[in-house]
Parts: C-alpha cells; structure tokens; sequence
C-alpha cells in the first residue's frame, strides 16, 4: 500500500460528508419506505462519483466511497444480514454518562447521531449480496472516471458489529462473535477479489472498553479484545493481509475520553490483527503523546502505519507543518516507505451528522495533502 511510492501517500478513514439529499435516501431505506429504487441507487452512485473526484482533486491518494451508501459504518449490516430487527436504547460513553450536562448539550445541539440499531433476534447468515456488490461497482466506475492511486472500501468488524446490535439470540457472546465472522467473510473476500482494498473498521477494540465493556477491568477488555482479533482473524483467512487495513478507535465524538484505555496497553492485541495497515488515532489532544508507545514498540517488518494526523471533531484546521511533523515522528520509528497519512477517525461517521462542516472537511483533508508533501520533501531529499 505504501512501499516504493517514493512518498508519503496520503489517506483517510473512510466516511465523509453526505449530502441532503443522499441522507434523504438511506433515512427512506431504513424506514423501508416505498420509493422509486432505481431513481435513488442513481443519487448514490452520483454521490459517489462526486466523492471520489473531489478527493482527487484535494490530492488524496487512496480514497474511499465516502460511505454513500451507509447509514452509520456498523449498522448497515442489517440489510445485508438476517437476524436482526427492532432498536436499541442509545447508552453513551462512561466518559459522557458521568457529565450529563455535557450528554445533555450534545443532544441540544444535535450532535448526536439519530439512526436505528437493531438487535440480532435470530441467526445471522447472508441475505443480500446486491448492495455490496453495487458498492463495489460505483466506487470502481468513480476510480476509473477519476483515477486516483488507489481505492479502498469499508467493513464493518464483527466485534463492531456486535457492540451496536446487541445479541438476544445466541447463548454466549463468543457464539454471536463467530457466527459474525462467518457472514461477513464473504463481504471481506468479495471487496478484496475486485482489486479494492479492504479496510475492516473495528472501534470495538478500543472504544468497546467504555462502551459494552465499561464494567469488566482493562486487562478483562484486553483479553475480550484479543478474542475479537482471533475471530476477526479467522474471518481473513483467505484475504492477504496486504490487501486489509484496519481502523481502530477511541469513538468519534467530542467528549473528555477519560476512560479510553492507553495505545500502551492496547498496541501489543492489535499488532496481533492481520491487516497489514494499521489505522489509529493520533491527533486530538487525548491521544497525540501516544507516539511514544510506537517507538518503544517492536512493529512488525511487515505492519504499514496510518497515524491520524488530523483530528475530526473540531472545525480547526491543521497548519501542514504540523501534519508534517507528526509523520516525520512516525517515519522516524518504522521508516519512510512504512507510513501513509491518515485521519483521527471518518468525517461523515454517520449519514446527517457530523461535527465538522463539509468544506472545512476537505480544507483539512488539503491540509494533510500539503502536510504530506512537506514530510516527504524532507525525508527524500
């Protein structure tokens, strides 16, 4: 993904902002509303190519669909997957629950994301290939219209799949976990096949630790988490691992994150993930010193590392000098060849919300471009 590019190449996690009238679409296909189909794939796949160009034209070299097609990165599943139906109540953070004037002032001002979570009610098996298999056809027509370097397609984990729909039907929770992974394999092994890069979303691994898991200890999570490796791992068998990235995070909200567990606990279960990338954040201000960690660490030869050098919850732009320095930091611990430019987390995690202005977004993704360029000026010459 990186190797041999003689830059550093930049990225992002994924999602980005969706316009009204594509939140208008998927709003309509939860609610199984009855619309003229046809018309509303063709506002996705307009979307996506729009998507696509504008990253092109900021200078990202592996972009993404944006998310078009995607209510939220995790609980678009349920039109792919039997098992599911119904909601579930919204249980926030432990670091939000403990200041509910701030939860409160969050909801106020709607920043909180609005959208249904179902719960898995019976077996989980493949219903519909036909979404995936239009998502893959748009983003490859947006990529051939606008030739970026590369193009990647996100997937939900099933350890994320499993924090925001809950399990009434298996008897254990490692039962739902697999049989997760048995339905999502075929998703994983279809993206990969087309030449698309994998990239597998996974903010149970560190997020589950104050969310689902807020009552177990950190070194339970860790031990939970690794087991969400082992089965997302399983899930991979037959993907190359250089064909995967994943992304891994605190949660994308703005909030004190006090609870988050440390990168120094948490790096030693993720380096354990067979995803060649590594995705993580590494710019808002509870998580930017954890630089260090890497440096201490021994990083597989073989592990590419995604720093997020742009936050994404805040409308602040960073100055490039600072995008530059923080992947000269990271270069400096796994070298040059073995670091892309990347985002704390996505900029439309889910569709009608979004902390940060859609054109502020895209002056930080410029920035990161320049960013980019000023590190791999300096690291080339």
């Amino acid at each position: 993904m990186s190797a041999g590019a003689g830059r550093i190449l930049t990225t992002h996690v994924g999602s980005l902002p969706r316009s009204q009238a594509v939140t208008d679409v998927l709003f309509a296909r939860e609610r199984e509303e009855a619309r003229d189909a046809a018309a509303d794939d063709a506002v996705i796949a307009r979307a996506v190519l729009d998507v696509v160009r504008r990253q092109v034209e900021v200078g990202i070299d592996l972009v993404s669909d944006g998310e078009m097609s995607k209510i939220s990165y995790a609980t678009y599943i349920a039109r792919r997957l039997t098992g599911f139906a119904g909601d579930t109540p919204r249980e926030p953070g432990q670091d939000l629950v403990e200041f509910p004037g701030l939860l409160r002032k969050l909801a106020e001002r709607g920043s909180t994301a609005r959208y249904r979570r179902p719960r898995c009610v019976a077996a989980v098996a493949v219903a519909d290939t036909a979404p995936l298999a239009t998502d893959i056809r748009n983003l490859k027509a947006a990529a051939a219209a606008a030739a970026p370097r590369g193009a990647f397609m996100n997937a939900a984990s099933p350890g994320v799949v499993a924090l925001f729909q809950p399990n009434d039907y298996y008897r254990t929770q490692d039962e739902y976990l697999e049989a997760l992974a048995a339905a999502m394999r075929s998703e994983y092994e279809a993206i990969a096949a087309s030449g698309i890069i994998l990239q597998i979303d996974a903010p149970d691994l560190a997020m589950g630790r104050h969310t689902m898991y807020r009552d177990r200890t950190v070194g339970e999570f860790l031990n939970l988490a690794a087991r969400h490796i082992e089965v997302l791992n399983e899930a991979l068998r037959n993907v190359p691992a250089e064909r995967v990235r994943m992304h891994a995070c605190w949660g994308n909200y703005e909030g004190p994150h006090h609870h988050d567990v440390p990168m120094q606990d948490l790096l030693p279960v993720l380096l354990k993930a067979k995803p060649q990338g590594l995705l993580f954040e590494a710019a808002n201000p509870r998580h930017a010193h954890e630089w260090v960690v890497f440096r201490e660490a021994r990083i597989p030869e073989d592990k590419l590392l995604i720093p997020g050098v742009l936050t994404t919850t805040t409308n602040c732009v960073e100055h490039p000098e600072l995008v530059a320095q923080r992947l000269q930091t990271f270069a400096g611990i796994v070298g040059r060849d073995r670091v892309i430019a990347g985002t704390d987390c996505g900029f439309g995690t889910f569709a009608g919300f979004g902390p940060v202005e859609p054109d502020i977004a895209y002056l930080k993704l410029r920035s990161l471009v320049e960013g980019a360029r000023i590190a791999s000026d300096r690291l080339w010459r």
